[in-house]
Order: structure tokens, then C-alpha cells, then sequence
């Protein structure tokens, strides 16, 4: 009998193959680079030279000038000092609270304890959806995994509190709420949260959000000073403003906003553009969280839209596939696959690899994929009969 193509053995191979290929190539990057940076300049673990960089001048005593282009882009040279390319830094306070250590450290070794420990975070959390053989290599070959890596961002710690606030709703509500409020690090990726939560009828979890966020502002003004608050937002402009000048990389980006702005529309109507979508996105998240649908596919739903709501999204956000995925695998190999499933989780298997790359030929495919897989997951809740979990344990898929 053939295989399909998206059989259980040829998923192994294609997870293997990939693993195998990225090891290899950043193990040669790291012995090609001994100054620590590629060609043009950019060090290894990219972004994390930002996260490296605030926490000097935090350790320093001047966290304030973390949000000031030329003070951090000196405090990034102290930790690679053949950089010659400046990364910006508008994360808010609390996120200041986690990397303050950080240049404790030299860069590299940072690097490897931030992306490690948030990486275990991940996967102990993805373990409480699915386990075994196969879906461990799929996580392990799914490119979002490594494309966080390489970019060496946070987007391991902000998924997996995602997931776990809603892995834990039901059952736990208080911890629930504290991860959900642990997301002010990152807070434009939590903004349908409060809608579902709201739908749901979850107030407990709700209102401890509320307050662990709150806490945890009032944490990092009392550690970093309150310029440290004023800096950040008076940043916020600055990012907006190279938002829509186009001085970010929009091709990484896969929100509404940036596709129309990459196809030329004006800033005006590509936000209105963004608008509409995440008011579809929200409307979506609250019929789904207002029924009585199945936890797992109204949880795969909301972290899907998540990805649709915000304008500033990046390609390495799109490591919180991994969960949406596990969960609408396990629903269709419990009741059944419909037309254009597995090639959709094909998609998104590969979609954060092929975000920057595919845009750059102006092939914008992120918000249509992004959009199909809100459509998908909708359409199976309105479909299911039962608003009961299929999977009160993990799900073992070897």
C-alpha cells in the first residue's frame, strides 16, 4: 500500500533530515565566525544581542538608556565587539526583570542558557498535549523551533505561557492567570486572551492576569526606576513610526498590516486592513470560547488568532504553531481527516522558515495560512458535538 506523503514514517524522515541539516549548519556558522558575526556584521543568536545588550546597561545602572538606539548599540558591542549592526530594544520593563542577568555572563554562554531554559519551558509544556516518538521529532523539525534559535528570541517563553494559561483554565485558574499575566513581558500577543477569557466566563483567571500584571509592572519600576517606564513608552512611537516608514523588516513579518504594506498599499488602508482581520479574529475567538466546543480546538483557535490580531509580529512568533498543530493533529487522527488538513499542517510546519524568503518574491503567504487555519479549526468546532476534551492526558502519537 503507498504511503501518503504525510504518513508517520515520512514525517520522521522529513523531521530528521531537518534537525540533522540545522545542527550542521550552525555548528559550521559557529566555527566559521570566530568574532562572533556573519558577514555583514549581524552576530550569532541575532536578536539576543539586544536582550545581552539592555541587560548591561541595566547592570550598569542606566536601564533608561536601553531605549536609546546609540547607548544600547555601545552596550551590544561590550558583548560582540565586531558588531556593526545596532538592534533596538522596545521591550517593556518587565521584560527588563528576566534578562537582567544576562550580561552577567559572557555572550555566548548567555545565549545558551536563555535559549535552553526557555526551550525546556516549551517543550515540557507542548508534553502536556502530545508525547512520544513522533511528536517530539515533529517539534524538533518544525521550523519555527529553530528559526527561534538562530534569532535567539523569546518566543519559547511567551508560547509556552500561552499554552500552559490555557492548559490550565479549567482546572487550575490561578496558575492559569499568572502565566496569562507573566504575557505583559509580551503583551500584544496576549490581546484576544482577555476576550476568550471573558466569553468563557473565566473571572478567577481573568482577574489574577490582572494582577499579576500589574505586580509585575509595579516590580520593574521599583527595581529599574520609574524613567525606565517613561523610556518605554515614549519608544513606542519610535517603533511605530519605523513600522510604518518600513524600516523594520517587513518581509519577516506575517501580520496584515506588513503584507499590504510590502504590496504598496499606503499606511492608512493597510492598517485599516489589519483592523478588519483582527476584528474577524476576535469575533471568531469569542464564538468559539462562548460555546461548548472542545477545549483543545477553541485553544488552538485563540493562539492562532493571536498571530492575526497585532501589526508587529515576527516570523519567530510563529513558534506558537507548534501548539494549534498538536492540537488539530490529535483532534483529526481521533475523528478523522477532512480535505486540505495535512497539507495545511504542512504549511505551518514549514510556514516560519518560508515567511521572509517567500515575501521577499512578494508571495505573501502568512495571513491567508494564518487565516485558513482560524478558518479550519472553526469550522471543526462548529461541527463537534461534544464541548468535552478528547485528551484528558497527553496523547501519545508514536
Amino acid at each position: 500500500m503507498k504511503q501518503h506523503w504525510l504518513g508517520r514514517e515520512r514525517i520522521l524522515l522529513y523531521s530528521r533530515t531537518v534537525v540533522i541539516g540545522v545542527v550542521a549548519a550552525f555548528a559550521a556558522l559557529l566555527w566559521l565566525s570566530p568574532a562572533l558575526v556573519d558577514a555583514k556584521g549581524r552576530p550569532i543568536g541575532t536578536d539576543f544581542i539586544t536582550f545581552w545588550g539592555a541587560s548591561r546597561l541595566a547592570l550598569d545602572g542606566h536601564p533608561a538608556a536601553a531605549y536609546r538606539p546609540e547607548a544600547i548599540f555601545g552596550a551590544e558591542q561590550a558583548g560582540v565587539p565586531a558588531l556593526r549592526v545596532v538592534f533596538a530594544w522596545f521591550y517593556p520593563p518587565t521584560f527588563f526583570l528576566l534578562v537582567l542577568p544576562l550580561a552577567l555572563m559572557p555572550y555566548l554562554l548567555a545565549f545558551g542558557v536563555f535559549i535552553s531554559a526557555t526551550l525546556a519551558a516549551y517543550v515540557a509544556v507542548f508534553r502536556r498535549i502530545a508525547t512520544g516518538n513522533a511528536a517530539m521529532w515533529c517539534l524538533a523539525g518544525f521550523s519555527g523551533t529553530w528559526l527561534n534559535i538562530m534569532q535567539g528570541q523569546n518566543a519559547f517563553l511567551t508560547a509556552a505561557l500561552a499554552a500552559c494559561c490555557l492548559l490550565n483554565l479549567k482546572q487550575r485558574p490561578v496558575l492559569a492567570g499568572i502565566c496569562l499575566g507573566a504575557l505583559a513581558i509580551k503583551p500584544h500577543l496576549a490581546l484576544l486572551f482577555p476576550i476568550a477569557l471573558l466569553a468563557a466566563g473565566a473571572w478567577r483567571a481573568l482577574a489574577v492576569a490582572a494582577v499579576t500584571a500589574l505586580a509585575l509592572t509595579g516590580l520593574s519600576v521599583s527595581v529599574l526606576g520609574m524613567p525606565t517606564l517613561v523610556a518605554f513608552l515614549d519608544s513606542l512611537g519610535l517603533a511605530r513610526q519605523m513600522l510604518e516608514d518600513g524600516k523594520l523588516p517587513l518581509h519577516k513579518m506575517p501580520s496584515v498590516f506588513a503584507a499590504m504594506r510590502l504590496v504598496g498599499l499606503p499606511t492608512f488602508a493597510a492598517y485599516c486592513a489589519q483592523a478588519v482581520c483582527s476584528c474577524a479574529a476576535a469575533c471568531f475567538v469569542w464564538r468559539a470560547w462562548r460555546g461548548n466546543a472542545s477545549p483543545a480546538l477553541r485553544n488552538a483557535l485563540l493562539m492562532t488568532a493571536c498571530l492575526l490580531v497585532s501589526p508587529y509580529v515576527y516570523d519567530y512568533d510563529l513558534a506558537w504553531l507548534a501548539f494549534p498543530a498538536a492540537w488539530l493533529a490529535l483532534d483529526g487522527i481521533a475523528h478523522g481527516w477532512r480535505r486540505g488538513e495535512r497539507e495545511l499542517l504542512a504549511m505551518l510546519w514549514i510556514l516560519p522558515a518560508a515567511l521572509a524568503p517567500l515575501a521577499k518574491l512578494y508571495l505573501l503567504a502568512a495571513p491567508p495560512v494564518l487565516a485558513a487555519m482560524t478558518w479550519l479549526l472553526w469550522r471543526r468546532i462548529r461541527s463537534s458535538d461534544d464541548g468535552e476534551s478528547l485528551h484528558a492526558q497527553p496523547a501519545t502519537l508514536a
